[in-house]
């Protein structure tokens, strides 16, 4: 099986093994445990392939936490190879946010750009730009709501407001905003 395959995208992450019996810890992304389509396939990756696995059942601890059995991981040693690794899953099973009933958390996953320096003016003329990064959370701050992207000076904190949004592709999950200087 190949990762080309797959449009495979990180769910959770095995944080520690949990008893003798292959019982796995797992803290979830975006999304809570009980989104997961537990008829679906969950895939680690190993000498860079995807291996999937079924998971057998899944004990909710929290909102973001849950016990999983995967098949095959039947003792304490195969629990504690996989801890620290991601648990992907095949994007066209997972469901799609929405803006409408998810609100703003819907951008999490986009790709923020941002005007290219120098060419951010009123003309006409298709507008250069440039990748800020992969938005990884929106904060409700109250007046002030916020983005938080990773870029490659790490993270970044953005004020998500109405002025400052050029324009948003809900097709190709992309979001033009002029970011105030020294913010990235």
């Amino acid at each position: 099986m190949s990762k080309a395959g797959h449009n495979l995208l990180q769910i959770a992450q095995v944080l520690k093994s949990n008893g003798t019996d292959g019982e796995l810890v797992m803290g979830f992304r975006e999304m809570g445990p009980e989104e997961i389509d537990l008829n679906e396939p969950v895939f680690i990756i190993f000498d860079g392939l995807p291996v999937p696995f079924f998971i057998e059942s899944l004990v909710r601890r929290g909102s973001r936490k849950a016990l999983v059995h995967l098949t095959d991981i039947c003792t304490k040693e195969d629990a504690e190879e996989l801890v620290g690794k991601a648990v992907l899953s095949d994007a066209d099973s997972l469901p799609q946010p929405d803006l409408e009933t998810d609100g703003f958390k819907a951008l999490i996953g986009w790709i923020l750009l941002a005007p290219s320096e120098g060419s951010f003016d009123d003309s006409e003329e298709e507008l250069e730009v440039e990748e800020i990064g992969e938005i990884t959370d929106y904060i409700d701050i109250p007046n002030n709501p916020c983005i938080e992207v990773d870029t490659k000076n790490g993270t970044a904190m953005i004020p998500f407001h109405e002025d400052l949004i050029i324009s948003v592709d809900p097709e190709n999950q992309e979001i033009i905003m002029a970011i105030p200087e020294g913010l990235i």
